[in-house]
């Protein structure tokens, strides 16, 4: 029997003691492409970090060729031939083909830089790999799907046993995938080994021939491609049931308090149109790179949209800044509080009257007082827990740090709230106030738009709910629709908006 040429044995991964892998056990052959499914969260990118030497595991073992080793460093991981192609590339724009392929690892003659044997090994590689790419070319102008050839090569010249592919078709078109796939199936029959993370049920179907699904940190199958169908696979990545944390929603009004029309931002997003009607929670489920976040983005100015329409309220407006959302009460909470939205180092009141702060200055001076008193009120209203208003923000738990931003927003008194993730990394307990605090602002009238990856989230809170793909809207779903399947189905492409599965 085959040995296999990477073996995962129990992998438990913590982070600040919250376990995010579950003890996975899985191993791969030369020679064989194993897909890697499951929802956003589920623990793909953290196991194969942990194979490419970017993460170390909290206990558990990796196996090579039936030895044990430790993937300290990725410096370990291309010492045993496993190489990770990641989403971003890591290529340098001013520099050619041949000069991508052999950063840090340059050919020399007499101790100079031996520019035409780099020239002609990498001709080679590209002739193997069946790409009429020139060596010579620069980066700066390459497709992104030739640019991906160039990080394949790079692996070739480590001689690279293990490839670790992560979501690489998102940004390519059919044409390109299908090079892709080509690309694949001639490293396959070189005995290359390759994890191939995807979204893309159709696409793992076709180039894996194992495939594993993880949801929550655990492993819950790992079968052969032929013995299960895309359905069967959307169904073992949700596999959770809805829990009790959700309050009864709120009717929405039939009054729109925001009209999107054909909203387009080149390259992100296209033909956008949805409407949001007063006291309604609006929801927009989809995958990784749907464009979701681009979009609540786009709505409050901070991307230049290219041709679309955005009413208020019935009135045409031009949003270019979010000082301009501000102005017409349209609050937007990022899912990067620490980047976006918090000053770590600023205290409570600070934080909280940070985008409000023109209604605290009495004489060209802060009035203080008024500040501390304002933020004690969200500080009971949230249950924001704290030794003193004077803590600082990076004293805080996590939980409680999202409480301060959602107070800073609720200080603009919106009439519009766009929530990005709202509860991601924070507590059941956490989540539930946040829950309850978004139907009380629905019971005032309030509309909010809630973007998030979780599903059962997305099915708990909303009136409706959006799936997005690609940067478009792939459908829309009200009522008993609104279910973890049909979410799924369209995320993934299993439909599209107007047709049924396909």
């Amino acid at each position: 029997m085959q040995q296999p040429i990477m073996t995962f044995d129990h992998i438990v991964k913590e982070f600040s003691g919250v376990r995010v892998l579950h003890g996975v056990d899985a191993e791969i052959y030369p020679g064989e492409v194993l897909g890697v499914l499951g929802e956003n969260g589920a623990g793909k990118s953290t196991l194969l970090k942990i194979a490419s030497g970017v993460y170390t595991p909290t206990s558990g073992s990796i196996e090579i060729d039936g030895k044990s080793v430790h993937i300290n460093s990725p410096v370990d991981a291309k010492a045993l031939g496993i190489t990770m192609i990641p989403q971003e590339f890591n290529l340098v724009s001013s520099l050619n083909v041949f000069e991508n392929i052999f950063l840090g690892n340059e050919l020399r003659s007499r101790g100079m830089l031996d520019k035409n044997a780099m020239r002609k090994r990498s001709r080679e590689l590209l002739q193997e790999l069946q790409s009429d790419l020139s060596p010579d070319a620069l980066i700066e102008g390459l497709s992104v799907a030739e640019k991906q050839h160039v990080e394949i090569a790079k692996a070739l010249i480590h001689k690279s046993r293990i490839l670790i592919m992560d979501e690489p078709t998102t940004m390519l078109s059919k044409q390109e995938v299908t090079i892709l796939f080509g690309l694949v199936s001639r490293l396959r029959e070189r005995g290359v080994a390759i994890l191939f993370i995807s979204h893309k049920l159709k696409e793992v179907k076709e180039i894996c021939d194992r495939l594993m699904i993880l949801r929550d940190g655990h492993r819950v199958s790992l079968d052969q491609v032929s013995d299960i169908d895309e359905h069967d696979m959307a169904r073992k990545m949700i596999g959770r049931e809805l829990n009790d944390i959700y309050p009864q929603m709120v009717a929405a009004s039939d009054e729109p308090v925001l009209e999107i029309d054909n909203l387009t931002v080149p390259g992100v997003l296209e033909d956008i149109s949805f409407h949001l009607n007063g006291s309604e929670v609006l929801g927009f489920a989809g995958l990784v790179g749907a464009g979701r976040t681009e979009l609540a983005e786009a709505i409050i100015g901070i991307r230049k949209i290219s041709s679309g329409n955005i009413k208020v309220k019935g009135v045409n407006q031009k949003i270019n800044s979010p000082a301009d959302a501000v102005d017409l009460h349209i609050a937007y909470i990022s899912e990067d509080r620490q980047g976006k939205g918090l000053i770590m180092n600023f205290d409570i009141p600070q934080n909280t009257t940070l985008i409000s702060i023109r209604r605290y200055i009495r004489n060209l001076l802060i009035d203080k007082s008024r500040e501390r008193k304002q933020a004690m009120t969200y500080v009971d209203k949230f249950d924001i827990k704290a030794a003193s208003l004077g803590t600082h923000l990076i004293n805080l738990s996590g939980g409680n740090q999202q409480k301060v931003y959602l107070a800073k927003w609720m200080d603009t008194e919106p009439q519009i709230l766009i929530l990005d993730e709202p509860t991601r990394g924070i507590d059941v307990n956490t989540k539930k106030e946040i829950y309850h605090f978004i139907r009380s602002l629905t019971e005032q009238g309030v509309a909010v738009i809630v973007i998030s990856s979780e599903m059962e989230e997305v099915i708990g809170l909303c009136n409706r709910v959006i799936v997005m793909r690609n940067g478009r809207k792939a459908g829309e779903l009200t009522g008993s629709d609104i279910n973890d399947e049909e979410i799924m189905y369209y995320a993934t492409g299993l439909k599209d908006q107007g047709h049924g599965i396909h």
